[in-house]
């Protein structure tokens, strides 16, 4: 077993936009990374980066979160060669656009297996080990979106708003056990997905930003950060917005 005196940090959704920019922070900043995410070849890129900058290995597994099983595997992995865990990030997400009328049985399946159900499992298995420790923080990305609703977005707001819900449960549960628990609330972040947007549309969107513009990954890395270290440590049961005052 490899005890490593980083924190050991698991992060979902690791290989693109707000995940990749979460990862290049928290290594930077000397974590040992449990990186996850469907796309192996990107994950594989993004290690080589870190590796050349300095980083800890990081330990890489490519999964399809909504398989319950692929999912207890990781936490096995992190357990046999670290004994423990410091830090979950739960950012993976499946963005669902539809109209009320229009939403399919199996978008809802899709989207629930990956929004929630991922997010409750692995929060389960990271409290396992937190607890042997007495102390972790486990940090949900949600989404404006979860928190506000917006049209067109019911299926994925009924998501995130489920996250925020299990966040606030699961923070009064584990605070005993040292273990915190918050969400971090993205507005329009300037991400591969919104940049493929229309132009008018995305127009629309950095219209209704009151500081009028997108976010970056990287300022929502900070946020995530900061809910990770000691210094946030008497933070928990928090959704805390990082939306340039967006209007939905």
């Amino acid at each position: 077993m490899d005890t490593p005196s980083a924190p050991v940090i698991l992060v979902t959704g690791a290989s693109r936009g707000i995940g990749r920019a979460i990862c290049h922070l928290l290594a930077a900043r000397g974590a040992q990374l449990v990186m996850v995410a469907r796309d192996g070849a990107a994950l594989q890129s993004l290690a080589a980066e870190l590796i050349a900058r300095g980083a800890p290995a990081p330990m890489l597994d490519v999964i399809d979160l909504a398989d319950a099983d692929a999912v207890a595997t990781v936490f096995k992995q992190i357990f046999s060669h670290f004994g423990r865990l410091d830090g979950l990030v739960n950012n993976a997400g499946v963005l669902h656009e539809g109209l009320l009328g229009m939403i399919r049985p199996e978008d809802i399946d899709r989207v629930l297996a990956v929004n929630v159900k991922a997010p409750l499992m692995t929060m389960q298995y990271a409290a396992r080990l937190m607890t042997r420790a007495q102390r972790g923080s486990i940090v949900n990305l949600v989404s404006i979106m979860g928190v506000n609703g917006a049209a067109g977005l019911s299926l994925y707001a009924a998501s995130k708003a489920a996250l925020v819900g299990a966040t606030r449960a699961a923070s009064k549960e584990l605070a005993t056990k040292g273990i915190r628990v918050n969400a971090v609330s993205p507005g329009f972040i300037d991400t591969d997905m919104t940049r493929a947007m229309p132009g008018t549309a995305h127009a629309k969107r950095v219209a209704s930003i009151g500081m009028g513009r997108a976010g970056t990954p990287e300022e929502v890395a900070e946020l995530v950060a900061f809910l990770l270290e000691s210094r946030s440590a008497y933070i928990t049961g928090q959704v805390i917005g990082i939306d340039g005052q967006m209007v939905v």
